[in-house]
C-alpha cells in the first residue's frame, strides 16, 4: 500500500522542505530595502523601514528587562504596530502572545494569568479599560501611528510607555541566539475541543516552515515582480499570522491592512491597490462577491486565494473564481499547526470536493479509536505530523500527551476520510456530529447542499434535542439580498439531494449568523441559542 499516495500530483512540489531553520524573524532580512511593505489607510513602510523599527523595538524591550523567552502580549487590531512589534519581540529572544482585542476583560484575564506576560502592548483606544496596577509595563500604540495620543494615553495610566518614543530613537539590538526549532515564538491561544484556552507553543520553524510550505504551494502563481496581499483576517489569528503576514514578508509582497473585515472596506483596497493574494474564510469570500455583484468592482487582480478557518462550500469556491478569473482552495488546518496542513491543489491536478493533500513535509492518516488505520474511504479521526507541528501546550504537560503523541503526531479531532488518490476530506467535528435516529449527520454535507440553493448567501446547520431522534437538524438561512426565500421550496430541494434523515426538520431565517474574529461561523452559539429558546420555528413536516 502506497502509505503516501498524495505524492503523485505534486507537480514541482517538493515533497518534503529542504530549507534550513532560521528563526522567524529573519524573513525580514535582504529583503530590498525601498521596497513597500506595509500599506496602511494612507501611509507606508518599506522592509528597511519595518527592519530598522523592528530593531529599536527590540532594544527597547530588553531595555525593560524583557529576556529570552519572556512573553510580551499583543492586543492590537492590524494596523503598522502589530507587524512591528510582533516582529520586535521576536528579535530579542521573547514569545509573542498575540490576542483578541475584542475580547472582553474576563476573557483576557483568564489568559493573562495563564501566559503570565512580563509586558503588554494594547491601541490608545484601550486606556479606559485598563485596570490600574498592571504587574508589567504597558505600552501603548496608536493604530494610526500618532505619537500625540499615545502620549495622552500614557498621561492617564501612571508608569506606562509609548511606542512611538521607541520608533524615535536610533538604537541597535544585540543578536540573541536562537534555536528554530525548539524556542518558542508564539503561544497562540486556541479553546480546542475541551473549550479551556490552551496556548500552543509554537516554535520559530513551526511558523517559518509553514510560511515556507504556503509559498510552494503557490509558486507558480506568484508574480514576478512583488505580489500584494489583502489582510482582511486579524493577524491575532494563526491563520492570518502565517498564510497572511508571515507568508507575505517572506515573499517580500506588499501587505494591505484591514483592522475589520467589511466588503465596502475590502473593495476600496482592491481598487486601489490590486491585491494579487487575497487569504480569508468563506464568509468574507461570500460578503464581497455579493459586494462586488452590486458595483461592478473588478476583482480580477485577484490570482491565489487560500480559504481557511471554515469549510468552503463548492458553490462559493465557484462563484468567486468566476469574478476573479484566479484560484480559490480550501485549506485545513488549525492552531497546534501553525495552522496549515492540507490544501486542495493550485496548479494542474484533479481538483476535487474536500481540503485535498497534505502540505510538503507533512504526514497524515485516518484511524479508528485505537489509533490503527482505517482502510481507503473509512472515516475515523485525522493525525498529522510535519515540521508546522506545535511543540505541545503551555504549562499543560497532561494535555500535550493526550493530543500530541509521543512519535510526534498530532491528533485533531477532525472526522476525515481519505481516497486512493490521497485527497483529504473532513466529514465534521467529531462534537458536531449530529445523532438523528441512530445516523451520524454531518453538519457540512447539509450545508453544502443549502449553498446551491441561489436565494441562500449563508447557511449554518446544528442539532437540537429531540425526545424521539435524539437529536433533530435544524438550518439557520441568510437569504441573499433581492431573492425571495420560499422555505417549502427550499425544504423540497434539500429532499432531492439528501437522504430522508439529513433534511432539517426546522429552518430560521436570520439577518446575520455569529462569526468569530475570522468569520466563522460559530455554531455553538446557534446550538446554545436554539436550546435556550426552544423549538420556535415550525418544522418541516417528515
Amino acid at each position: 500500500m502506497n502509505t503516501k499516495p498524495w505524492l503523485q500530483f505534486y507537480d514541482d512540489v517538493p515533497h518534503d522542505l529542504a530549507e534550513t531553520p532560521q528563526p522567524l524573524y529573519r524573513s525580514l532580512e535582504g529583503k530590498p530595502p525601498q521596497q513597500v511593505a506595509l500599506i496602511f489607510e494612507k501611509q507606508t513602510r518599506t522592509y528597511g523601514e519595518l527592519w530598522k523599527n523592528t530593531g529599536k523595538i527590540a532594544k527597547a524591550l530588553a531595555n525593560i528587562g524583557i529576556h529570552k523567552g519572556d512573553r510580551v502580549a499583543l492586543l492590537l487590531p492590524n494596523c503598522f504596530a502589530f507587524v512591528e512589534t510582533y516582529y520586535g519581540i521576536l528579535r530579542c529572544g521573547a514569545i509573542v502572545v498575540a490576542l483578541n482585542p475584542l475580547y472582553t476583560p474576563a476573557e483576557l484575564a483568564v489568559l493573562l494569568l495563564d501566559a503570565a506576560p512580563k509586558a503588554l502592548v494594547v491601541p490608545t483606544q484601550a486606556v479606559s479599560q485598563l485596570p490600574p496596577g498592571l504587574p508589567f509595563p504597558v505600552i501603548f500604540a496608536d493604530i494610526a501611528n500618532d505619537g500625540q495620543k499615545e502620549h495622552e494615553a500614557s498621561a492617564e495610566y501612571p508608569g506606562s510607555l509609548c511606542l512611538s518614543d521607541w520608533l524615535a530613537t536610533e538604537q541597535e539590538p544585540e543578536t540573541v541566539p536562537i534555536d528554530p526549532t525548539q524556542d518558542v515564538a508564539v503561544l497562540q491561544y486556541t479553546g480546542g475541543t475541551t473549550g479551556t484556552p490552551k496556548g500552543a507553543m509554537l516554535t520559530h520553524w513551526n511558523l517559518l516552515s509553514n510560511a515556507v510550505q504556503s509559498r510552494w504551494w503557490m509558486y507558480h502563481l506568484l508574480s514576478n515582480s512583488q505580489d500584494t496581499v489583502l489582510l482582511g483576517l486579524p493577524l491575532f489569528h494563526v491563520y492570518g499570522m502565517t498564510v497572511g503576514m508571515n507568508l507575505g514578508i517572506l515573499i517580500g509582497a506588499r501587505l494591505l491592512l484591514l483592522p475589520r473585515f467589511t466588503p465596502q472596506a475590502a473593495a476600496e483596497l482592491v481598487a486601489a491597490h490590486h491585491p494579487t493574494i487575497f487569504p480569508g474564510a468563506p464568509t468574507m469570500y461570500v460578503a464581497l462577491a455579493e459586494y462586488a455583484r452590486h458595483t461592478q468592482l473588478d476583482l480580477s487582480s485577484i490570482r491565489t486565494c487560500i480559504s481557511g478557518s471554515a469549510p468552503l462550500p463548492q458553490q462559493v469556491q465557484e462563484e468567486f473564481e468566476r469574478l476573479t478569473g484566479g484560484r480559490l482552495v480550501e485549506g485545513y488546518g488549525l492552531s497546534e499547526a501553525s495552522p496549515v496542513t492540507h490544501c486542495q491543489p493550485l496548479w494542474n491536478a484533479p481538483r476535487k470536493p474536500g481540503i485535498g493533500l497534505p502540505y510538503p513535509g507533512t504526514e497524515a492518516r485516518v484511524v479508528d479509536e485505537e489509533g490503527k488505520e482505517v482502510p481507503i474511504g473509512g472515516a475515523g479521526e485525522l493525525w498529522v505530523k510535519g515540521p508546522q507541528v506545535m511543540k505541545g501546550y503551555w504549562r499543560r504537560p497532561e494535555e500535550t500527551k493526550d493530543t500530541l503523541s509521543a512519535e510526534g503526531w498530532l491528533h485533531t479531532g477532525d472526522v476525515a476520510v481519505m481516497d486512493s488518490d490521497g485527497y483529504f476530506r473532513i466529514v465534521d467535528r467529531k462534537k458536531d456530529v449530529i445523532i438523528c435516529s441512530g445516523f451520524n449527520v454531518y453538519p457540512r454535507e447539509v450545508e453544502e447542499v443549502l449553498y446551491q440553493y441561489p436565494a441562500v448567501l449563508e447557511a449554518s446547520v446544528v442539532g437540537i434535542p429531540d425526545a424521539y431522534r435524539g437529536e433533530t437538524i435544524k438550518a439557520y438561512i441568510v437569504s441573499r439580498s433581492g431573492s425571495p426565500l420560499d422555505l417549502d421550496d427550499l425544504n423540497a430541494f434539500c429532499r432531492q439531494r439528501l437522504a430522508g434523515y439529513k433534511v432539517p426538520r426546522f429552518y430560521e431565517v436570520v439577518d446575520t449568523l455569529p462569526k468569530s474574529a475570522v468569520g466563522k461561523i460559530l455554531r455553538r452559539v446557534l446550538r446554545d441559542q436554539s436550546r435556550g429558546e426552544g423549538l420556535t420555528t415550525s418544522p418541516n413536516t417528515p
